[in-house]
């Protein structure tokens, strides 16, 4: 019963407008900053090297190299000071986390494109695609044993 609430509490607060980002990609996080009664929003723009959790509780780590120092933040997903995420370029990786680029310097620490038309298709993407070519064969089934009769 309570986990039942809980799950509807969390559902209304999750942000269905953020685009979906994956480990590698370099993204530009646009953060709400409050000083005092002024507010304003500061870009901060590196590589995804991990992401963790699900639902509410979903963050992202975004590291960025500031005067030679590495620089990590980690930021909640749904976060209301987070104003929007922009991605600048998708990165091609084998792993989920992407720690050995801490020990990187200068080129070594790019990582691969994606291809086009090599990106991850999203399982309804995929359930749509199947839908539409089983209509398509369906449609074109009747029309074969009509002509073979003929």
């Amino acid at each position: 019963m309570s986990d039942t609430i809980i799950a509807d509490v969390q559902k209304s607060h999750l942000r269905t407008h953020l685009p979906v980002i994956h480990v590698g990609d370099t993204v530009d996080v646009h953060v709400k900053i409050i000083e005092g009664e002024k507010s304003r929003v500061q870009v901060f723009q590196g590589v995804v090297i991990k992401k963790q959790n699900g639902g509410l509780e979903e963050t992202f780590t975004v590291r960025r190299i500031v005067a030679n120092e590495g620089v990590e933040r980690t930021f909640p997903m749904h976060s209301p000071r987070i104003d929007k995420v922009d991605i600048v370029r998708r990165g091609d990786t084998r792993r989920a986390k992407l720690y050995y680029l801490r020990d990187r310097v200068g080129k070594k620490r790019r990582l691969r494109d994606r291809r086009r038309g090599l990106e991850t298709v999203t399982k309804q993407e995929a359930a749509n695609d199947h839908a539409r070519q089983a209509a398509e064969a369906a449609k074109a089934k009747p029309e074969t044993a009509e002509a073979a009769a003929e």
